[in-house]
């Protein structure tokens, strides 16, 4: 395998390899995973040459920032790049551990949150996430899930905005301080980049879902006000959340939930285009995204070492312009969405 080409975080001075590891799965999304499993993933994942982990005290409640730094914390300092996540609080549940809620994760650990993105709330988080994960440093803090998914209404949104920007202050003092060396935001819709790109001096943002081989929206006028502003990205889920991975199996899914006959068909499309190019649907889904110059890295997520070693060897497929120009042409592809070179 060719080493991983690293990429410049925006402005920030960050720079990322290609590709890291997600860390949702490593807290159980949508199927619970023995510990013996998650650490062999984690393995692979850094004998396959990933060097940049991120992860989230909202996987899994704290439990994929436990698995994570039990890897981490085993490797030399500086010899890696991690990223985690701020906005959610965890105090203990009080009551017997098998009534914990848990939801959306099939297990995790028996604790509830709270959001909070003021200045205690942040600094409260990110020293948190310091003895979870067993480090006392990590490089890039991300504000989570700031948006209608979970904060439903106008008015909710508008007062964790009003919140954060204390909690700015925080991100900021640690940033001065040499603490972390980039500041992001957790997009999982894409219309809440503008307000962030408005109201808050980012380095980066880690999009889910916006920019994939089935949306590529954000090129009308996110993108172009990142490339402005110096915004970096990240992209969380270039399997779509799975379907990209799967392709169009009847349990696909798409955007965290169950495909619609509207996606299977898309990616049955897709998946015929390149069937024909004799190129996997897993190596262009996980490499598109990188053609563009904003991309500094993706970070698909892992159950097992297979997938950690199979998203490795994706990356050093060559893929023809031709296919590219065919997805274009069909219209499954926008024409302006830039490509890697062949």
């Amino acid at each position: 395998m060719t080493p991983l080409p690293t990429r410049p975080l925006g402005t920030s001075g960050l720079e990322l390899p290609a590709l890291g590891l997600g860390g949702a799965p490593l807290g159980e999304l949508f199927q619970r995973l023995p510990e013996a499993q998650a650490q062999a993933t984690l393995q692979a994942a850094w004998e396959s040459g990933i060097r940049y982990f991120d992860t989230a005290p909202w996987y899994g409640h704290g439990l994929s920032e436990h698995r994570t730094g039990h890897l981490l914390r085993q490797q030399t300092p500086g010899s890696f790049l991690c990223s985690t996540k701020v906005g959610r609080v965890y105090t203990r549940f009080r009551g017997h551990p098998d009534q914990a809620p848990r939801q959306p994760w099939a297990g995790g650990l028996p604790f509830t949150l709270r959001f909070d993105y003021s200045y205690d709330g942040i600094m409260r988080s990110y020293e948190d996430s310091l003895l979870r994960l067993g480090l006392n440093q990590v490089q890039a803090l991300v504000i989570h899930d700031l948006d209608f998914g979970y904060h439903r209404t106008e008015a909710h949104v508008a007062r964790k905005f009003k919140e954060l920007e204390s909690g700015w202050k925080a991100l900021d003092e640690l940033k001065r301080s040499g603490e972390i060396a980039a500041i992001g935001a957790g997009i999982n819709e894409e219309a809440l980049m503008m307000r962030f790109l408005d109201q808050v001096p980012l380095d980066f943002f880690l999009v889910a879902m916006p920019y994939t081989l089935m949306d590529q929206e954000v090129l009308d006028q996110e993108f172009p006000a990142c490339e402005q502003q110096g915004v970096g990205i990240v992209v969380g889920a270039p399997y779509a959340s799975g379907i990209l991975a799967t392709g169009p199996a009847p349990e696909a899914k798409y955007r965290y939930a169950p495909a619609s006959p509207d996606a299977l068909e898309k990616v049955r499309r897709l998946s015929a285009i390149c069937a024909r190019h004799q190129v996997p649907l897993k190596a262009a889904a996980l490499q598109f995204p990188l053609g563009h110059p904003l991309v500094a890295s993706i970070i698909p997520g892992a159950f097992t070492p297979e997938q950690v070693q199979e998203n490795r060897q994706l990356l050093d497929i060559s893929i023809p312009t031709d296919l590219w120009q065919e997805l274009q042409h069909e219209g499954l592809l926008r024409p302006d969405a830039p490509v890697p070179a062949g």
